[in-house]
């Protein structure tokens, strides 16, 4: 294990090495930026050291236990910055600024609607989840159903998530790397899918997990220090910084209004029921409650997580009003040095040339660094969340039967996360193009649809049935990924038809109601023998969600 740990190691950095030195490329409409040697420098810092975490891990990880959830021996705070470091993604960082430097009042709706999943999960779900749960999410679903049926499902469900989840991160390593670092598109792609690689392969939760952990300290301790550079350019007062933020942006005081997000209600409100239910969704979310040695500690990560995720949402609302005066009317960071024109490297950097103007070139190589090492935590969660699902749900409890032993399971876990690395590799280069908020909106959207009904009825409705499960989330996944095909962003931007079928980008208000509707009709209506004591078992399961009875073997249902 050790000899092989280290010889995938040094084949990473290789290619690393590679890509640091690698020719000149761009990807199309972006101008790729000279190489940023501080950049750089902090990249191959982080990559050495999160590398060391993965060596250490490896040699912890002895079970599928350790494997998949670090033994459950993570604290409650540990386990709130993993879970924070998870969520808070270079796409917070990058998106969530850009959105408010060019729509102001907008920016704050859409983090409010990231946000406001977090009470929902604390209030409803930690505890349920980890009496319920041993790895994933399946194991709460299937508890008192057809293990192979919904197991199967649940790992399809979790395996659409996790490749939309992964196209995003993979997207947006590529594009960041190559404006910040002056690498080309491609190359960094196939460097975060090697790391990604080794990180899952050998280290398992336990790596993932302390590389989240710091990961997370990094993102916040940099975010906090530039809006405590930024604030102090406006006299310490956040007064000043969105007056001239108003006096800067073309929008003038409708800055501070609703505007296009707000417009129509219809579109809103199903964007909201997304983020909102779609949090509670996310497997590589759900897999951080089993880490937890008890269910105490798995309400302590939500509160913990819910702190720190709510804290940095609100440093990015302050960068982004005051990138705005500070970037907006500086020409040396548009194209051509026209104010008001295109933004060098693209719409969603005005926070890394914030970052340039207060603190100069080594803070920047500083930020961006961490940007990607926030990309390469996210990907390494989702990567275990996929193997975890064809690993356990299918490999282990529906080929095997349950008779797959520790070593065979943990086998398939690494060549599943080995697979689904070279995946997310061809996925990032195939999607290169794509808008990046889409494919957040979308994977949130299906999670919402498929994952959330089908998990929160299993643990609160006596009345669940196999046959309303598996045709409800079927009926989920169905409609939200057709609903998106149908809608104005595919069917007429990208497959250039002249009007959309379906008026709305987000389905959420539809599919996520549809499979509501259909799980509840079909279980109903289901008065077979199984439905009997698939309802009978409730009482069971009741228990064991409330004391946690049994939790230490759930494994073995």
């Amino acid at each position: 294990m050790k000899r092989s740990l280290t010889a995938l190691i040094a084949g990473s950095l290789l290619a690393i090495s590679f890509a640091v030195f690698a020719g000149p490329g761009a990807i199309e409409g972006v101008q790729k930026q000279p190489v940023n040697v501080s950049a750089i420098a902090m990249f191959m810092i982080f990559v050495l050291a999160t590398l060391g975490i993965t060596k250490w891990a490896a040699g912890k990880t002895k079970s599928t236990a350790d494997f998949y959830t670090a033994g459950g021996g993570i604290t409650g705070f540990q386990n709130g910055l993993a879970i924070a470091g998870d969520y808070m993604s270079a796409a917070t960082l990058l998106g969530l600024t850009s959105m408010v430097y060019f729509k102001g009042f907008d920016g704050f709706v859409y983090a409010v609607c990231f946000f406001i999943g977090w009470p929902i999960i604390l209030f409803l779900m930690a505890e349920r989840l980890r009496n319920l749960g041993k790895f994933t999410f399946a194991d709460i679903a299937s508890y008192r159903l057809d293990q192979n049926r919904i197991r199967t499902f649940a790992a399809v469900g979790s395996l659409t998530v996790v490749c939309f989840y992964l196209i995003v991160q993979m997207v947006g390593a590529g594009q960041l790397i190559q404006l910040l670092f002056g690498l080309e598109y491609n190359t960094a792609v196939i460097c975060v899918g090697v790391l990604m690689m080794v990180y899952v392969t050998f280290g398992g939760m336990t790596a993932t997990t302390w590389v989240q952990i710091i990961k997370a300290c990094l993102l916040l301790g940099g975010g906090i220090t530039l809006m405590l550079l930024t604030l102090s350019k406006f006299g310490w007062s956040l007064d000043n910084l969105f007056t001239k933020a108003i006096e800067s942006h073309k929008m003038g005081e409708k800055l501070m209004a609703p505007g296009s997000l707000m417009a129509d209600p219809i579109s809103a409100l199903s964007l909201s029921l997304g983020l909102l239910f779609g949090t509670a969704g996310l497997p590589h979310i759900m897999m951080r409650f089993f880490t937890v040695p008890n269910a105490k500690e798995a309400r302590k990560s939500v509160f913990y997580a819910t702190g720190f995720i709510g804290l940095f949402f609100l440093v990015t609302m302050v960068l982004g009003a005051a990138a705005i005066s500070i970037v907006g009317t500086n020409p040396d960071f548009f194209e051509g040095g026209i104010v008001g024109g295109k933004l060098i490297g693209g719409g969603n950097m005005p926070v890394m040339h914030l970052t340039k103007a207060v603190g100069g070139d080594i803070f920047l190589g500083f930020l961006s660094a961490v940007a990607f090492a926030t990309i390469l935590a996210v990907v390494s969660g989702l990567a275990l969340a996929g193997a975890s699902a064809i690993s356990h749900d299918l490999y282990a409890r529906v080929i095997k039967k349950g008779t797959a032993t520790s070593a065979q399971e943990m086998k398939v876990t690494r060549l599943a996360s080995i697979g689904l690395g070279i995946t997310a590799i061809l996925l990032g280069i195939a999607f290169k193009d794509q808008n990046v908020l889409f494919l957040v909106a979308l994977a949130f959207g299906v999670a919402s649809s498929v994952n959330f009904p089908i998990l929160i009825l299993s643990m609160y409705w006596k009345g669940l049935t196999t046959r309303g499960a598996l045709w409800g989330g079927i009926a989920g996944l169905v409609s939200s990924v057709g609903l998106v095909v149908l809608s104005p962003t595919v069917w007429v931007k990208i497959l250039g038809n002249s009007a959309a079928i379906f008026p709305y980008d987000h389905p959420a208000i539809v599919s996520m109601t549809l499979a509501f509707f259909v799980t509840w009709l079909l279980s109903v209506t289901d008065k077979s023998a199984r439905a009997v004591k698939e309802k009978e078992a409730f009482e069971e399961q009741y228990i064991r969600a409330q004391t946690g009875l049994g939790a230490s073997g759930a494994h073995a249902h």
